[in-house]
Parts: structure tokens; sequence; C-alpha cells
């Protein structure tokens, strides 16, 4: 006969160790799995939110944008009393020749694009990284955006450069180009883009360079307007580089050949 004593089962504290460690892990996991859900749900949420925004400027203007709050909130950090130049001018009272330099400087392909340009993003890329590598540091800076790309940002983003920025900038320009017309994307545009410290649309940029209506605006004041785009607070106080006016007089001869909607 087996004379060996049956053997005895585990204690509850033999078991403790291996249960606790075990309980721990389905703990963690499901603390991960709750947080990852509720960060996709608020994600979800925050898109939604801004298509619904994006709905709502196909309808209304912009009382102000992000860019235009972060702006006046630097300003007032200097002066408390200061405001924004802004006021908003319809489609049909901007000059077509500030319609056509714009396209002509920032976008060629406006009217034929569906809010990204991939080619131009690629390049400017290649141009950005080549700079850093001939200079050790960045240069003058391409951006490759679309006029859609620009006022997804002025309306929504900040001036901010992130992968995690571009990323809903891309997004955004995809919502805009869906629900908007091509002439209200750039109606929006010409009225909310920055053209100076603290000045805003065309409306307000046209009577600070030039003491007129944006209805009014030549050929070579709407150039010189849309030349100073990539850079306004710089040419507010630099009216008359060399660059500034050979990038005019380059916009004149152009704006006649694109297409405006």
């Amino acid at each position: 006969p087996n004379c060996r004593p049956p053997r005895r089962p585990p204690s509850d504290t033999e078991r403790r160790p291996v249960n606790a460690v075990a309980r721990r892990k389905v703990s963690w996991w499901r603390v991960a799995t709750g947080a990852l859900m509720a960060a996709a749900s608020l994600f979800i949420l925050y898109q939604l939110w801004l298509f619904c925004m994006v709905v709502w400027y196909a309808y209304q203007e912009p009382g102000s944008t992000s860019i235009m709050r972060q702006e006046l909130t630097r300003l007032q950090a200097r002066d408390p009393g200061i405001a924004l130049q802004y006021e908003w001018v319809p489609y049909e009272r901007i000059s077509d020749n500030l319609k056509r330099a714009v396209v002509a400087a920032e976008d060629s392909n406006f009217v034929g694009h569906d809010g990204v340009e991939w080619d131009a993003i690629r390049k400017a890329w290649q141009y950005n990284q080549e700079q850093a590598a001939r200079k050790g540091e960045r240069g003058r800076i391409r951006g490759g955006s679309t006029i859609t790309q620009q006022l997804a940002k002025n309306l929504f983003l900040s001036p901010s450069r992130s992968y995690v920025r571009k990323g809903q900038e891309l997004v955004l320009a995809y919502m805009i180009e869906h629900v908007m017309t091509k002439r209200r994307i750039l109606e929006l545009y010409l009225n909310v883009a920055e053209w100076g410290e603290g000045v805003f649309g065309a409306q307000a940029a046209a009577r600070h360079y030039f003491r007129t209506d944006a209805s009014r605006l030549t050929a070579a004041q709407a150039a010189k307007l849309a030349a100073m785009l990539p850079n306004p607070r710089f040419y507010d106080r630099n009216r008359s580089t060399a660059y500034l006016n050979s990038r005019t007089a380059t916009l004149q001869r152009r704006m006649r050949l694109v297409e405006i909607p």
C-alpha cells in the first residue's frame, strides 16, 4: 500500500502572491484599456466639434479666429488697451486684384486641388532639409500649405510647427473642402489672414498700408500685400526691402495667369 500522506493543498497564504500578481495584471490592463477608450472618445468628439464649426463658418462670419486671439493676448501683454485691426468685408467687395495676387502667391492651383497638395508638401520638405544641411540651421522656410490649409490653421490652430498640428491641419483642410465652396474658402481666407502686427483681413490691410478700401486695391498694391503674407509682421516694419519689391513685381506678372473662383 502507498504510505505517502496525501499532498496538502496550498494554503490561502501560499496562494496569495500568485493571485495578487494576476489581479494586478488584470487591473493594469483594464486601466490602460479604459484610458485608451476614453482618449479615443475625446478625439472623436473633438473632431466632430471641429466639423460642426466648419459647417458654421460655411455660412457665418468669424468674429475672431484662433490666431487672432493668440495675437491679441500677445499684444495686450504689452498694452492692455490695444485692439486688433479687423473688419469683415464680403467677397464681392474685395478687389479681384487681391484675389488673383493671393492665389498667385500662395496657391496657384487653388481651384483645382482638393485641399492638400502632397507634391508641394514633399518639395517643401526637401527644400527645408537642404537649407538645414547647407546652413546648419533653417533659412527661409517653405511650408507647402494650400490656402485651405492656411485657413484651417488660422481658424482653429496655432502657428507652431509640429507633426500633430500639421496632421490636424490636413484633417481640417479636407473637412473644409468637403463643406465649403472655393469662393467661400477664399472669402474667409482673405478676411482672416494676418497682414501685420495686429492687422487681420483685406479691409484692415488696405487701410493700414494704403489708406484705401479692399475693393479699390490696384494691381501693384494687391501684389505687395500678397508678397507680405509669409512674414507679415516683419514686412509691417520693413515695407521696402529688395526681396519684397522683387517678389511684388513677380506677382504682378503672375496674377493675371491664375484662376479665381
